[in-house]
């Protein structure tokens, strides 16, 4: 299996003990917290329970959005099919993993965010930048 460069460290034990997938899926989902409403529509249709919900600020449901962990989706693409914001795209496993923390705005399951990509470039000066977006 690729690497998983996303990660920035061991995932929360309740999210850990959920069963891994037993092989790396050809695609993989990636929600685009940008546009994720929290409507909660994907988790109902994801069979391998592996989208979470991010709470909100302040209270559990006010501006909450869902994450993908991505260790555990088996790229079935039930959860983009489903998805009335079309925020949820479907990209080949190693582009997914490497455009994932561009995506996330906040994480429950410890993987890399925007935050976290931002503090990486500052870190590096200009060269470390992906000027072509």
């Amino acid at each position: 299996m690729a690497e998983n460069t996303a990660r920035k460290g061991e995932r929360p034990p309740l999210i850990a003990k959920k069963p891994s997938r037993k092989r790396e899926p050809n695609l993989l989902a990636v929600i685009d917290q940008n546009g994720c409403t929290g409507c909660e529509a994907c988790i109902i249709f994801c069979p391998v329970d592996c989208i979470e919900i991010v709470p909100g600020a302040d209270f559990a449901q006010f501006q909450q959005v869902v994450e993908v962990d991505i260790e555990r989706c088996i790229g079935c693409a039930l959860c983009a099919k489903h998805c009335p914001w079309d925020t949820i795209p479907m990209l080949p496993y190693a582009e997914g993993i490497q455009k994932a923390p561009g995506l996330t705005l906040k994480s429950i399951c410890n993987q890399k965010t925007v935050e976290d990509l931002g503090s990486e470039v500052r870190g590096q000066g200009t060269e470390g930048r992906n000027l072509d977006k």
